[in-house]
């Protein structure tokens, strides 16, 4: 075999790189204005994608798909690829902190002893703040009342997780 041979792609090699690099364009198109300035694009790939998310009619959309598809032939896609990947790790890292605090909130409204575990690993935790919140939640759902202090709880527990206290927002509120 020749080296000409060994170099040379497919159509069909050729046609699947391509489409991967529009599929990335689209990924381009599912961000925010904030989130895509954050990543350094070409001033036309940069316009095409704000472009596309003003467009409503289909042909145009796929028109201005192919397009981003043209242009992201023309760039390299490393960078883009290794934000998005980033972008993804971190929100599944918020996610699941977020399933954390759900299932705290769960064991402390389940279990009366849970809340002597939380304080032990989140000493700076005011128990007294979460005790109410506890109580006036378990009577919320005894009642049949809106959520208000289960979401309360949720936000207090995610203030004490995240190392800030939130007890002072919470009474304020409480006393509306």
């Amino acid at each position: 075999m020749s080296e000409q041979q060994e170099e040379r792609i497919s159509k069909t090699q050729m046609k699947k790189r391509m489409d991967e690099l529009q599929d990335l364009g689209m990924e381009l198109t599912r961000l925010s204005a904030e989130t895509l300035k954050k990543i350094d694009l070409p001033e036309d790939l940069y316009e095409a994608v704000r472009e596309y998310k003003k467009i409503t009619s289909n042909g145009a959309l796929k028109r201005q798909t192919q397009y981003i598809g043209r242009l992201m032939r023309e760039t390299d896609p490393a960078p883009i690829r290794e934000f998005l990947a980033k972008l993804k790790g971190e929100n599944t890292a918020h996610n699941a902190f977020l399933q954390r605090i759900e299932q705290m909130r769960e064991r402390l409204l389940e279990n009366d002893n849970a809340l002597t575990v939380f304080v032990s690993e989140y000493p700076h935790a005011d128990v007294a703040a979460l005790r109410t919140l506890i109580r006036n939640t378990r009577k919320e759902k005894e009642l049949g009342k809106p959520p208000k202090n289960f979401r309360a709880l949720y936000q207090e527990i995610k203030a004490v997780m995240s190392g800030s206290s939130g007890v002072n927002n919470l009474a304020e509120e409480a006393e509306e």
